[in-house]
C-alpha cells in the first residue's frame, strides 16, 4: 500500500543527523540545544518524591493545578502580567507540541503563515499538516531582526497566523520593545493571531529584558506564548512545556491539545510546581548563568580564525567561518565533525531560500570544560578550501 504523504518535502531533522554524526565520531557535540550538565539536586530530589508518593495516574488534561499556579506566580513576578491559572494556561509535552497544537488550533485550509527564516524547523510542517501555506520573510542581516516593511507587505486578506520567536533560535537575537509596536500596528484591525516561541525567555543577557507577549496588552489579546520548562530547568528530555492565551484562545487549544497528548508525566509537573515555588531563584539567576558560559566560550574562542558577535540570547552562538573555509554551510559542519571533533548546526537548513554568508551555531550551553575541549579544538583548525 502507498502512503500519499503529506510531509514529502520533510526529512530527518538537523539535530538528530548532526548528533547521531557526533556520536559516531566521537565529536563534542556543540549541535544540538541541550546542556551536559544535570538538573538541579534538589528537583530531582522532588520528582523521586513525587514517583515514590503515588503521583503517577492520569493529572488534569490541562495541567496539574499546583504547576498552573506558579506559572501564573512567575509571569506575575517577572513580567507584572495577571494570567487566570485555571482558563488562560495549558500544561504540553513540550514547546513543538504546544507550538503544533496552537497552529491547528487556529489556521484552516487555504490560510497563510508569516514565519521569518532563519525559522525553528517545527514551524513549517505544523502548517502544512493544518492545511495552510507558509510564508517565509528573511530576518534582516546581520542583526536578524524583522524587516516590519516587508512584514507590511506581505500581509493580506488570506493571512491568519504570524509566528514570531524570541530570544531567537538560531541567532540568539531578541526582539526590542519597540519591535512588539510595530507589530501592534501592524496587525491592529485584522483577525491575525500570533504564536510566540518564547522558550529561551529567561537567557536574555548584557542588561537586557525579554519582551513578552504577553506583557503588551495588545498583542497579549491574540497571542499564544509557548514558554519550555525543559530549557529552564536544564531538562529537555522530560518535555514539559506551557501555552498562555486569552480564554477564547485556551478554549480552542484545549480541544486539539486533548487529542494529541491529553497530559503530561504527573510527577514531573508536581515536582516542576514545588521547585519553582520553593527556588524562584533559579529562573532570576539564568541569565547571568548562561551569559557567563557565553561569555567563556567568546574568550576562549577569540584566538580562532571565526568571527562573532556576542549573542544577545539564547544558549546558541553565531559564528561566521568565512575566514577559514569557501565550504556551504552543511559540508563545513560535517568537516567539523569528522575531522575537527566538534559538532555544530549549519543555519541554511532554517531558510526557505538560504543565503550566501557562511555561519554556523554552537550550542555552549556546557559544562566548562567541555567548553575549553572544543574551543582549544576549533582555534587550532587550519584553513580549508575547496574548489
Amino acid at each position: 500500500m502507498d502512503i500519499n504523504s503529506k510531509l514529502s518535502h520533510v526529512g530527518t531533522t538537523i539535530f538528530t543527523i548532526m548528533s547521531q554524526m557526533a556520536a559516531d565520531h566521537n565529536a563534542i557535540n556543540l549541535s544540538q540545544g541541550y546542556p551536559d550538565f544535570d538538573v538541579p539536586g534538589p528537583l530531582l530530589d522532588l520528582v523521586e518524591k513525587y514517583l515514590r508518593d503515588g503521583y503517577n495516574q492520569y493529572p488534569p488534561m490541562t495541567g496539574v493545578p499546583y504547576l498552573r499556579e506558579q506559572i501564573a506566580r512567575k509571569v506575575k513576578l517577572l513580567y507584572d502580567v495577571e494570567l487566570d491559572a485555571n482558563s488562560e494556561v495549558t500544561v504540553t509535552s513540550g514547546a513543538t507540541e504546544a507550538i503544533f497544537v496552537a497552529i491547528q488550533t487556529v489556521v484552516n485550509p487555504g490560510d497563510e503563515v508569516i514565519v521569518f527564516d532563519p525559522a525553528y524547523d517545527s514551524y513549517d510542517p505544523s502548517v502544512v499538516l493544518a492545511g495552510g501555506r507558509t510564508i517565509h520573510l528573511p530576518l534582516r542581516y546581520p542583526g536578524f531582526q524583522i524587516d516590519f516593511e516587508r512584514l507590511r507587505d506581505s500581509i493580506n486578506a488570506k493571512t491568519k497566523l504570524i509566528i514570531v520567536n524570541s530570544p531567537h533560535n538560531p541567532c540568539g537575537s531578541i526582539l526590542p520593545p519597540e519591535a512588539l509596536d510595530h507589530l501592534a500596528e501592524l496587525v491592529r484591525d485584522t483577525d491575525i493571531a500570533l504564536v510566540s516561541d518564547e522558550v529561551y525567555e529567561h537567557m536574555v543577557y548584557d542588561g537586557e529584558t525579554h519582551q513578552t507577549l504577553l506583557g503588551h496588552p495588545e498583542l497579549r489579546s491574540r497571542s499564544f506564548v509557548v514558554s519550555s520548562f525543559g530549557k529552564t530547568y536544564h531538562a529537555t528530555g522530560w518535555k514539559v512545556a506551557y501555552c498562555a492565551a486569552p480564554r477564547k484562545f485556551t478554549d480552542e487549544f484545549r480541544k486539539v491539545h486533548q487529542f494529541v497528548t491529553f497530559t503530561t508525566h504527573t510527577p514531573t509537573q508536581w515536582a516542576l510546581a514545588e521547585f519553582m515555588e520553593t527556588y524562584p531563584e533559579h529562573y532570576f539567576e539564568l541569565p547571568a548563568f548562561y551569559q557567563a558560559k557565553r561569555d567563556l566560550f567568546l574568550q576562549e574562542m577569540s584566538d580562532s580564525d571565526f568571527s562573532m558577535e556576542p549573542s544577545p540570547g539564547t544558549y546558541f552562538q553565531l559564528a561566521d567561518y568565512s575566514n577559514i573555509s569557501n565550504m556551504v554551510d552543511t559540508e563545513f559542519v560535517k568537516h567539523l565533525t569528522c575531522h575537527i571533533g566538534v559538532a555544530a548546526i549549519p543555519i541554511s537548513v532554517f531558510y526557505e531560500s538560504p543565503p550566501e554568508f557562511s555561519i554556523v551555531r554552537f550550542c555552549f550551553a556546557k559544562d566548562d570544560d567541555t567548553l575549553r575541549t572544543a574551543t582549544a579544538k576549533l582555534c587550532n583548525m587550519a584553513p580549508i578550501s575547496v574548489k
